[in-house]
């Protein structure tokens, strides 16, 4: 199911993916607010659709457009026991100092916010840590 809401309009591509980091507190006098922000903060979307309007947006200083957009699922580790398909989880930006580790995008994926709450889509593998804790590779929205 697409949702509507603006972009800037040098993003306003079909295929183009983002994740939405909430509203701006400059925003929050615009009278387009409630399309701008009606995404879920932390979330992966890809645009799949693209409609003429445009609008003027003070905080960009440009102009932005109408999209559809569809929410996609994305891939993060959890422990091993909360790792269960079709089960919501909570979960909280992690630490690590192992940024060379292969598995770090998804142990510190960057759009987690504190708590944020989540899907388990899909079982993927279990994962190797450096720290000997028991990870699960799962994908999420």
């Amino acid at each position: 199911m697409s949702l509507v809401t603006l972009i800037g309009d040098t993003q306003a591509r079909i295929g183009n993916r983002f994740y939405f980091n909430g509203p701006s507190t400059e925003c929050k006098e615009c009278k387009l607010r409630n399309v701008c922000f009606n995404l879920d903060i932390g979330s992966l979307y890809e645009v799949v659709g693209l409609r003429d309007t445009r609008h003027e947006c003070k905080l960009l200083e440009d102009q932005v457009r109408v999209v559809e957009v569809e929410k996609k699922a994305f891939f993060a580790s959890v422990n091993k026991k909360y790792a269960i398909d079709g089960s919501r989880i909570s979960m909280e930006k992690r630490e690590c100092d192992h940024i060379g580790c292969e598995n770090y995008k998804y142990c510190c994926p960057s759009n987690i916010k504190n708590p944020d709450k989540f899907t388990i889509v899909k079982i993927v593998e279990d994962i190797k840590c450096p720290l000997d804790e028991k990870l699960t590779l799962v994908k999420i929205e």
